[in-house]
């Protein structure tokens, strides 16, 4: 069964015109990126999203980590720009340097990091996946580990959160207060802050809720750029995820507060945490409509979860095509299909 392609030209529409034709993109689309998620059973998937920036259909990834990953080491950052993540803080106190230590030497080894974000969600319940950290200890992790990267010219982002006042006002005051005591200012001079150079935010729901999440941290700090690192209308129909993703995408471009974004969706539907229709791939590692528009190219008619029962090369009990939910996002529900798999143990093996 083939899905709704019909929705293909609004998201054609807002790719820069050297991109509508994936076989002859030249033009770098600077805002547009991949949230990587891989899965150890389908290394060649990987292989999209470096394509893609070959493209320039994207220019940035980033892993929820420090370290690049191993399937783009041998890429440059001028194709395919890596963006580490200080996930969490080192040490429970907060007094470690192992971040700025470890990026430190990624760009003394040649590799040019211009960008990093830090905490995931330090604001959230351990239910939520992230990590949870005092505004006072994140502030001095902050302090030993963001504050040095930005004075070798490193732009940080703020840490990752649910809105712009709750935990981030305490965190930046004691930020600054750290600052003070350790800087030895002398009189007259003006007192350090903690300063961010962008802002990365994530948003699950309808476009009204897209649209609330952007204008709310555009007006809580104006003027300063917002990344969209993860986004999607979670856990719906096949018609519902297609027509958001279009408005979307068309808003993301269009939006001058945005100044990158990242569709969450860079895995097989199978292992999808945030719904099979919102996944880039189907269960056998072909590209969606989603997957091909998001990477610049035409609609494929692949389901995501397919409707028929082809001879060879079925999902079925027997011979599943899914894993593991390795595709981790904040907040994000668990695709029951997923699950499942998981409760009867199997091992996920893919039949072509």
């Amino acid at each position: 069964m083939r899905s709704i392609t019909t929705l293909l030209a609004p998201a054609l529409l807002w790719l820069p015109s050297s991109l509508a034709d994936s076989d002859t993109a030249t033009t770098r689309n600077l805002k547009r990126g991949i949230a990587f998620t891989p899965n150890e059973n389908w290394p060649d998937d990987d292989r999209y999203w470096a394509e893609a920036a070959e493209k320039g259909a994207v220019s940035w990834y980033y892993n929820f980590g420090w370290e690049a990953s191993a399937a783009y080491k041998s890429v440059p950052q001028s194709t395919f720009e890596f963006v580490p993540m200080m996930w969490g803080a080192g040490t429970a106190n907060g007094t470690d340097s192992y971040f700025a230590g470890n990026i430190s030497d990624v760009i003394d080894k040649g590799r040019a990091i211009s960008h990093v974000m830090t905490f995931s969600h330090p604001d959230g319940t351990a239910e939520d996946g992230g990590p949870v950290i005092k505004p006072r200890i994140a502030a001095r992790s902050w302090v030993n580990n963001a504050v040095p990267l930005q004075q070798k010219g490193v732009k940080v982002g703020l840490p990752i959160v649910g809105d712009p006042y709750n935990w981030v006002t305490p965190f930046l005051a004691n930020c600054s207060d750290i600052l003070n005591k350790t800087a030895g200012k002398r009189d007259g001079e003006a007192k350090p802050e903690c300063k961010f150079d962008f802002i990365p935010i994530t948003s699950y729901g309808d476009m009204a809720v897209l649209e609330d999440r952007v204008a709310t941290f555009a007006n809580a700090f104006p003027g300063v750029p917002i990344w969209l690192i993860e986004y999607g209308f979670n856990d719906q129909d096949l018609p519902k995820t297609q027509k958001f993703f279009n408005e979307s995408l068309a808003f993301v471009e269009a939006s001058k507060s945005v100044e990158r974004y990242a569709w969450f969706g860079a895995c097989r539907s199978i292992v999808s945490n945030v719904g099979p229709n919102a996944a880039m791939l189907n269960p056998y590692g072909e590209l969606t409509d989603i997957g091909s528009w998001y990477l610049g190219g035409n609609a494929t008619g692949l389901e995501a979860i397919p409707t028929d029962q082809p001879t060879e090369a079925a999902c079925t009990p027997e011979k599943p095509c899914g894993s593991g939910p390795k595709n981790g996002a904040s907040g994000a529900r668990i695709d029951g299909l997923v699950m499942s798999l998981l409760a009867v143990g199997a091992v996920f093996v893919l039949f072509f």
